[in-house]
């Protein structure tokens, strides 16, 4: 999942200085796109990845740098040579990566703070980060949540396409990097709040698909009838327990069309019940388990959605919870990057 939400996560937590350095252009081909970032405290302590192992350790030195003198800096690296001189060392990578390291000050610690904050309550948030000669400073930032919210140190007339760039991304998309606005140069990223799982069903085959899903970086929330197995004893990778039964706990989840839901009760009556419910709602995904006949049985006849993921997860032909819950998690992640099952024939 995103590298920023663990960074917030650590800049939230920590009261060490340090610098954010964050990928805002790629040429070619790398293993991380514009937008991933990495957080290195003034200890050197680090999280997140800019690549697969071969830049972290310059970074890091250069961010020390970048600390002592507060100062940002934009370091650019070719991969693409393969000597053992140059960037690439055989890693396969055939791109250049330009990455901006900034200290993180006091101030700017708090719009970050802020940023967290919005994606905590489920609101989108647009950066505009100014690029000129004077990368330095507070004045260069501007952030804007989808709820109207404006943060960050920007003072200058703000150009009406930044706006436009936050209300028509579609849902987990928007594309991050270099942009030119009225002449001036602007690095523009989108963040997102973390994706919601909802798991209908709390049996023993939802422990790995609790817990995948929640190393993603997927908010995991599981109901289920039976406080014995819908609770953090039985389930502790979880975010949140709900107990009861569909018709009480549905209308309490306030589903929206962010949400990805899984069906996997095992239990007919159950499960009809609950896509009764559901399939009328705007998810992003729904997924049942069991073979697609099952599913056409649970509908009671009627035509069903193209949109229901049915059986659920990619076929590569899983066998047992943990492969099952993985091909669930890659056809969740796949949709995630291409847009809303809800928009898409099923292939």
């Amino acid at each position: 999942m995103e590298s920023y939400h663990a960074v917030l996560e650590t800049i939230a937590s920590s009261h060490e200085q340090g610098v954010l350095a964050t990928i805002i252009h790629v040429d070619g081909s790398a293993y991380q796109k514009e937008g991933a970032c990495m957080w290195i405290s003034e200890s050197g302590h680090t999280t997140g990845l800019l690549s697969g192992g071969c830049l972290e350790e310059t970074i890091a030195i250069q961010a020390k740098d970048v600390l002592q003198h507060q100062r940002a800096h934009i370091a650019t690296f070719d991969m693409k040579q393969e000597d053992d001189l140059s960037w690439g060392q055989g890693v396969g990578c055939n791109g250049i990566i330009h990455v901006l390291l900034e200290p993180v000050t006091m101030e700017m610690r708090a719009d970050w703070l802020a940023v967290k904050a919005c994606l905590d309550r489920g609101e989108h948030v647009l950066l505009a980060r100014k690029l000129d000669r004077e990368t330095d400073g507070r004045e260069n930032f501007l952030f804007f949540s989808e709820s109207g919210r404006r943060f960050g140190g920007f003072r200058g007339e703000i150009p009406s396409k930044l706006k436009s760039l936050l209300d028509s991304a579609p849902l987990f998309q928007g594309k991050n990097g270099m942009h030119t606005i009225d002449g001036v140069r602007f690095y523009i990223q989108h963040y997102w709040p973390k994706p919601r799982l909802v798991i209908f069903g709390a049996n023993p085959d939802a422990k790995p698909l609790v817990s995948f899903a929640k190393q993603l970086g997927f908010f995991v929330l599981v109901t289920d009838w039976r406080p014995a197995f819908c609770s953090e004893e039985h389930l502790p990778d979880a975010d949140e327990w709900i107990v009861g039964f569909p018709s009480e706990t549905v209308p309490q989840l306030c589903l929206n069309e962010r949400d990805f839901v899984v069906i996997m009760t095992h239990h007919f009556q159950h499960d009809q019940e609950i896509l009764a419910l559901l399939r009328d709602q705007p998810l992003y995904y729904l997924g049942v388990l069991g073979p697609k006949q099952r599913t056409a049985r649970l509908l009671s006849g009627s035509e069903m959605p193209n949109w229901i993921r049915s059986p659920v997860g990619l076929a590569i032909g899983a066998r047992g919870p943990e492969e099952i819950a993985i091909s669930i998690i890659a056809e969740m992640i796949s949709l995630l990057r291409s847009g809303p099952a809800s928009r898409k024939e099923k292939t």
